[in-house]
C-alpha cells in the first residue's frame, strides 16, 4: 500500500506508544490510517501552526497555548470531529484540547475549524497515554471526554480497550477536584467493562448512582458512531464520574 505520508510529503504520524509487560509488548492503540486527501494535507499545511500542538514530551502551559486562563476539557480519540467541533462552538467560555491519533480525522477537523474561525481548541496527533503522562499537568483538565472508543469486542482482545486501571487512575490525576469524567459507549460489554474499571478506581464518584448511566447530555451531540449504533439495535450508555 502506498503511503499518503510520503507521496504528499506530509509529517509522519506518530508511532504506536509502547510499553512491556514481562516479555509482552503492548500498544496503546492500533493505527488505522486511512486515506489522507488534498484537503486534509492542506489542512495540516496552513491549519496545523495554529491550531495543532506538537508532541515535546514536556509538561505544557495550556493558558500560554489559549492566552488566557480558562477551564480545560479535554476529549481522548476524537474520530471525525463531531463532538469536538460542536463543544467548541457551543462552549466557547472554556478551552477545548483534543488528541487523535488517526491522521485523515484530524484534518478533517483542522479544515472544520479553520473554517469556523475557531479559537479555543487545539489539536494533538499523537497518542494521549504520551500526552497525559508528559504533557499534561496533574489537576489542570476541568473534564476528560472519550465517546465511543474501540470496544475490541472479541474477549481475547478485551486487553487492547482503552479503559484500564492504569489509564483510569492516570486520567483521575489529571482532573481537579470536582471535575467531570464523561465517557460513552453503544456497546453494552464495553458499558460494563467501564463500570469494572471506574467504580474500583479510587477517587471517581458516579453522578448516577454505583453502576449508573445518564441520558445523552447535552453538550455531546449524537454523534456519527452512535447513529451507526442506533441503526444496528445498540443501546447508548453515558457515564459520567466526578472527582472527588
Amino acid at each position: 500500500m502506498t503511503d499518503p505520508f510520503a507521496s504528499q510529503g506530509a509529517k509522519a504520524p506518530p508511532k504506536p506508544y509502547t510499553h512491556h509487560e514481562g516479555r509482552r509488548e503492548i500498544r496503546s492503540f492500533v493505527l488505522r490510517q486511512g486515506r489522507f486527501t488534498p484537503a486534509q494535507q492542506r489542512a495540516f499545511d496552513e491549519a496545523w501552526p495554529r491550531l495543532g500542538l506538537d508532541y515535546t514530551g514536556t509538561a505544557r502551559d495550556l493558558d500560554a497555548v489559549f492566552g488566557r486562563s480558562a477551564p480545560k476539557v479535554l476529549e481522548i480519540g476524537f474520530g471525525n470531529g463531531e463532538a469536538l467541533r460542536f463543544a467548541a462552538a457551543q462552549d466557547p467560555d472554556r478551552d477545548h484540547v483534543g488528541i487523535e491519533v488517526h491522521a485523515p480525522g484530524v484534518g478533517r477537523l483542522l479544515n472544520a475549524l479553520a473554517g469556523d474561525g475557531a479559537r479555543n481548541v487545539r489539536l494533538y496527533h499523537h497518542d494521549a497515554v504520551e500526552v497525559l503522562d508528559n504533557e499534561i499537568g496533574d489537576g489542570v483538565l476541568d473534564e476528560i471526554r472519550i465517546y465511543f472508543p474501540d470496544p475490541w469486542h472479541k474477549k481475547k482482545h478485551n486487553k487492547r480497550r482503552l479503559v484500564q486501571p492504569a489509564f483510569a487512575a492516570l486520567l483521575v490525576r489529571k482532573l481537579r477536584p470536582g471535575g467531570r469524567l464523561h465517557l460513552a459507549t453503544d456497546w453494552a460489554p464495553y458499558a460494563e467493562h467501564m463500570w469494572d474499571v471506574l467504580e474500583a478506581t479510587a477517587g471517581l464518584r458516579n453522578q448516577a448512582g454505583p453502576r449508573g448511566h445518564v441520558p445523552r447530555p447535552p453538550w455531546r451531540p449524537e454523534t456519527h458512531f452512535e447513529r451507526r449504533g442506533v441503526r444496528l439495535g445498540h443501546g447508548v450508555w453515558d457515564l459520567v464520574y466526578e472527582k472527588l
